[in-house]
């Protein structure tokens, strides 16, 4: 559906996006992750025709959006990371002037508010003016202004920057929602959990390149060695270290506090192999703790730095 192709923007002396390509297939939810200032909002101000890149190119069911952006445009949803409401309006009046804008009107208008308003659970609040709203019903509606035109293709900017846990959640069960309905979705984010829960493909921006992709588990493939297991025994001593060393999966361990720190391959071998191990020499766990790698382990592997640092 669509291909980024090495992609420049520069802004002054800042290189915002150095060369990055990656396609989202039909169907997907595209994950484009990384922390504040990685790139992925230009990035997508290019995809969505609001930028112009230095070099590079990009393709919309095979034509270049440089050349004839109209077509994207049609079937483009865009939900910004900044709040685009009117707060004395109400959220009626909200989603009547963004579908008047993408050329909904009358009988249609008014039946594209109510599936949208059911879509994103405001239908007992649709009425209300937006500034009664909480932060998380204003970024809901944020996103039902870009879904008025059924979009084909809709991109997602930091969605669910700065609201709380429950309407955080009720906006990623959405996205899937959406994506169910047969909607491919561009999601940025710099919250490793979400790409996790929604994402069947993933680019790891930083510094404006693409520093991995693939889908979760490819990705975690390149951590797979930090699986931890952390083990309290009945005697946590040297002697019990060195029996769990001789596990062919273990690839380092230490005692610390009490307890050993284990480091290793594949989990859920590694798991059982050493539980064996510690029933077979005589030994008996008082509790243990499996910490598999996930999206914030590669993003620190490949980095070095924390995603939030």
């Amino acid at each position: 559906m669509l291909k980024v192709k090495n992609l420049y923007k520069s802004f002054g002396d800042v290189k915002a996006v150095e060369g990055i390509s990656f396609e989202v297939k039909k169907g997907q939810i595209f994950g484009l992750l990384g922390p504040n200032g990685a790139g992925k909002s230009t990035t997508i101000s290019i995809v969505s025709t609001l930028l112009r890149p230095d070099e590079g190119d990009v393709l919309f069911e095979g034509k270049s959006i440089l050349e004839d952006s109209v077509p994207i445009r049609k079937k483009l949803g865009i939900v910004p990371q900044d709040i685009a409401l009117y707060p004395t309006l109400t959220g009626y009046e909200n989603l009547s002037f963004w579908g008047s804008v993408y050329g909904l009107k009358g009988a249609e208008l008014k039946k594209r508010i109510e599936e949208v308003s059911d879509i994103i659970g405001l239908n007992g609040r649709i009425k209300d003016r937006v500034d009664k709203y909480s932060g998380g019903m204003k970024r809901r509606l944020n996103i039902g202004a870009a879904l008025l035109h059924m979009p084909q293709l809709l991109i997602m900017d930091e969605p669910t920057v700065g609201i709380d846990p429950q309407s955080r959640n009720h906006i990623l069960d959405t996205v899937l929602e959406l994506n169910r309905q047969g909607i491919t979705i561009i999601y940025t984010s710099h919250y490793m959990e979400e790409a996790e829960y929604l994402c069947n493909e993933i680019c790891i921006m930083d510094e404006g390149r693409i520093i991995a992709s693939g889908s979760k588990d490819e990705l975690v493939e390149l951590v797979k060695e930090k699986t931890q297991i952390n083990i309290r025994l009945n005697k946590t001593d040297d002697a019990a270290l060195k029996i769990l060393m001789k596990i062919d999966d273990v690839m380092d361990a230490r005692i610390d506090d009490g307890q050993i720190i284990l480091f290793g391959t594949n989990s859920d071998v590694l798991l059982a192999e050493v539980i064996s191990m510690i029933t077979a020499n005589g030994l008996f766990i008082e509790s243990i703790d499996v910490k598999k790698p996930n999206l914030e382990a590669v993003f620190l592997h490949l980095t070095g730095k924390a995603l939030r640092d």
